[in-house]
């Protein structure tokens, strides 16, 4: 579609924004909770386990499935921690994530991880802020925080056809 400026001159309509929408999960055992360790633009940090939704997808399948692929642990969500906006400047990408709350229902032990997974990791709160430096965004810090302010959202907040 065109649009007509000044003069009545014809340009190009604006392209249409479209944040990429991504999930992201809390888990927590005995106080610590699990990370993965990843390679991201020749560095290693430190992320929930997290990914991007699917065509067609739920986001509490994409977040379940995410988990399982990157730490085989079978991961049921209970609540919503929060939606989250960040821009990511290199990429020119907005992120659009869904925290999820949950518990693990068991592991699949001779589950291969995603390839980009190295190690997982059980941190405490306080471990976890020490490797701020290591933090794939400012979202995984966020995440944790407001977990631990008591946030858990009914799913009830998103539809059932499209939760």
């Amino acid at each position: 579609m065109n649009t007509v400026g000044r003069g009545g001159a014809v340009s190009p309509a604006p392209a249409i924004w479209r944040p990429s929408a991504t999930v992201a999960a809390v888990i927590e055992r005995d106080g610590k909770f699990l990370f993965v360790e990843e390679e991201q633009g020749g560095r290693r940090v430190l992320n929930q386990p997290a990914g991007h939704l699917d065509p067609g997808e739920t986001l509490i399948a994409a977040c379940a499935r995410e988990v399982l692929e990157e730490t085989a642990h079978r991961f049921e969500a209970t609540g919503l921690v929060g939606i989250y906006r960040w821009y990511y400047q290199p990429a020119d990408v907005t992120f659009l994530r869904f925290c999820f709350l949950g518990s693990v229902s068991g592991i699949e032990k001779s589950r291969s991880l995603d390839p980009e997974i190295i190690a997982l990791h059980w941190l405490t709160p306080a471990q976890l802020r020490e490797q701020s430096a290591r933090h794939r965004s400012p979202l995984v810090q966020q995440c944790m925080d407001d977990y631990l302010r008591g946030n858990n959202f009914s799913l009830e907040v998103l539809s059932r056809a499209y939760g």
